[in-house]
């Protein structure tokens, strides 16, 4: 055992000389190493946090919602035929009142009218590019929406359409700067709007809400500002699953529902869709197969690129070292001790460069999260796949420069140049 911990330690020590003595030459031969293992730790993490983000979202918008209207999130089996969804009927009040009182496995129903691409205005200050969601009640419970100044719209005040508003975060930031806006009124294609409060900075989502740049509206009041039935806009439901309610069931409910309110006809097809997040995140699992399968084509051209390299550096090093390798086994070492010492001086110059890939991945994935707010992290599960595989590339790259090291008859080698 001593003797065998002896021949790593002397082995990890002349792999590090190799790196100290002959810096480019074993920098250009770890590189392939270093572009494979980034390519692939890069990859798995990008992939991993991207899907622990959707997941993570997924638990605040539900897994358990529908969201009804004209367009179909994805396709139909066939081609997408936006000019036939173009044309259905908006979704309106008399669509979410058929679906309250006819669908008992829903826990919350409402009704939201997003209206894009608006100004808003407070004063001399006018903020372009913002959207209005006109709701109904319960929008902001389905929605999970978290108030960070003031309150959220009352029952009162959605009823009643009134002039009051919710904005999010960026708009108050922008819009209002350091003025406390609760109590405050801005103006939305000509309609003034109590601020009654702050939504909480979150981001866009799946579902395609982005609260930080909008105001949320009682949908009555949207009736004086647009035309809500009209093909330009589209209004869609929102129907949260009862507890232990299968989301499957609750589709036939919801669609037995909305074809009766609609009067249509057996055999003919639904006037529109029912979508939910699953469908997303079923295509993004499509997508991100085929990311991981391109990741790991170009990383496996660079470890064997970087196998080469290895394998190439570690011959040269046999040739150095030949006198040396007769003198030891002269002297009584075995083929064993010469074979597992050149092995491990290239699994260690493979893991070297391995971590230098992975320490790349990790300084970008910081930069990703604080630079630009996008959250990756680095996993030890994928750390320590990149180590195995750097390991893994060392001992096929290395081994037989390592048994030809092994094998030389030490009477040749000592006489060797």
């Amino acid at each position: 055992m001593t003797h065998t911990r002896q021949i790593i330690v002397t082995s990890i020590s002349q792999a590090l000389q190799e790196l100290r003595v002959n810096k480019l030459r074993t920098f250009l031969s770890l590189l392939g190493i270093t572009i494979g293992i980034f390519c692939i730790i890069a990859v798995l993490t990008v992939l991993d946090s991207m899907k622990n983000n959707i997941k993570n979202e997924m638990a605040t918008l539900g897994s358990d919602v529908l969201y009804i209207n004209r367009w179909p999130w994805m396709d139909e089996g066939g081609e997408y035929k936006w000019w036939e969804f173009f044309r259905r009927p908006s979704m309106t009040a008399r669509e979410l009142k058929a679906v309250q009182e006819n669908v008992p496995g829903a826990e919350l129903v409402t009704l939201c009218l997003p209206i894009k691409g608006l100004s808003i205005k407070h004063g001399a200050q006018e903020l372009e590019g913002i959207d209005a969601y006109a709701v109904m009640e319960d929008f902001d419970k389905v929605q999970n929406i978290e108030i960070q100044e003031g309150r959220y719209l009352s029952l009162a005040e959605i009823a009643g359409g009134t002039g009051v508003g919710v904005i999010g975060a960026e708009v108050k930031n922008e819009l209002f700067g350091s003025v406390d806006p609760i109590g405050e009124y801005a103006t939305v294609k000509g309609r003034r709007f109590a601020i009654a409060g702050v939504m909480k900075k979150v981001g866009k989502n799946m579902a395609g809400f982005d609260f930080d740049h909008s105001i949320v509206i009682p949908y009555y009041s949207a009736t004086s500002m647009v035309d809500v039935q009209s093909l330009n806009y589209d209004p869609f439901l929102v129907v949260k699953a009862g507890p232990n309610k299968n989301l499957e069931e609750l589709k036939y409910e919801v669609e037995g529902a909305l074809r009766r309110e609609r009067k249509v006809r057996p055999g003919e097809a639904n006037n529109f869709s029912i979508n939910q997040l699953s469908q997303v995140t079923e295509r993004l699992d499509i997508l991100f197969g085929t990311i991981n399968v391109v990741g790991w084509v170009i990383a496996g051209f660079s470890l064997l690129v970087g196998g080469f390299g290895i394998a190439n550096i570690m011959f040269v090093t046999v040739k150095e070292r030949t006198k040396i390798i007769g003198l030891k086994k002269a002297i009584g070492a075995h083929q064993g001790s010469i074979l597992m010492e050149f092995l491990i001086e290239a699994i260690t110059l493979c893991i070297t460069g391995g971590m230098i890939g992975i320490v790349i991945v990790l300084l970008l994935s910081l930069l990703m999260t604080y630079g630009f707010d996008f959250p990756i992290t680095l996993s030890v599960k994928n750390f320590f796949i990149g180590v195995s595989i750097s390991a893994l590339v060392g001992v096929v790259a290395g081994y037989v420069p390592a048994r030809s090291a092994a094998r030389l008859n030490p009477v040749v080698a000592i006489r060797s140049n």
